[in-house]
């Protein structure tokens, strides 16, 4: 993504943002609130239309304007509350819009067999949790529920998954599962994008940081390069330190990223 802006009336929500993913990484979006972060993954799951700006996926210009376009780009996105159904089992919410069909006689309907067997496969080798596909989601923990909103993304065989704040209410031992949840989908080869306010948790999973501020593209970092305070004066003040100025890519092309 390359100088995003939007506007909503008199409020200038992104300034110029940019954003770079690549291949088998997990990347944090860092930002205090009114960062722009939200916007920013609006834009690209196509829930805004930017005021200017461009995206390119492998170097092709694309126009996102819905996340059913988005997930034809690969892009999937697990969101803050999951949007999962308590009184569905965890299969039904796996495939929650998109149930397979089979035919009896001349009238299609729901293959139940299927949706539990390939839910189960996700699960288990994909995500290596063991779940059973036909209890119902009110009766999981918390870390079983975000596995399971992480499952649902992973049926579109997305290249990229957003996570927006996967961690947080969860208890330490769903925090940790979720964690290794995270792990195992860059390990398979997907992109994570990571948008959580949790230094700590960023730090302990991300190769690479994009921080915001205020609207603004602050910069590209390796996360290994930096500190989590180098972090928070970048979000609150809007600039590099003069220290780590040569860690940050703060004008990034699309020439920069050619060919990754």
């Amino acid at each position: 993504m390359r100088n995003i802006k939007k506007r909503f009336g008199n409020i200038q929500a992104l300034a110029g943002v940019h954003l770079d993913l690549r291949e088998n990484e997990i990347h944090g979006l860092v930002g205090d609130n009114g960062s722009g972060k939200s916007t920013l993954v609006k834009v690209l799951v196509g829930l805004h239309k930017p005021n200017d700006g461009e995206i390119r996926i492998r170097g092709d210009r694309v126009h996102i304007d819905n996340p059913k376009e988005a997930r034809e780009y690969g892009i999937s996105t697990v969101y803050q509350d999951l949007a999962l159904a308590p009184d569905l089992t965890v299969a039904e919410n796996i495939y929650l819009g998109r149930y397979p069909k089979k035919r009896v006689g001349p009238i299609p309907v729901v293959d139940y067999g299927k949706m539990k067997e390939t839910a189960s496969e996700v699960l288990r080798e994909r995500l290596n949790i063991d779940i059973d596909p036909t209890s119902e989601v009110e009766n999981l923990s918390g870390g079983e529920r975000q596995a399971v909103a992480i499952a649902r993304a992973l049926i579109v065989d997305p290249e990229i998954i957003i996570m927006d704040e996967p961690m947080s209410s969860l208890s330490a031992d769903s925090v940790k599962r979720v964690k290794q949840l995270v792990k195992n989908l860059r390990d398979e080869g997907v992109t994570v994008l990571l948008i959580s306010h949790n230094l700590q948790e960023v730090f302990d999973l991300t190769n690479t940081l994009t921080i915001l501020d205020n609207g603004h593209y602050v910069g590209r970092v390796q996360t290994d390069s930096i500190t989590e305070d180098d972090v928070v004066r970048m979000m609150v003040g809007g600039k590099v330190p003069e220290e780590i100025e040569d860690q940050v890519d703060t004008t990034p092309t699309f020439s920069s990223v050619a060919g990754d």
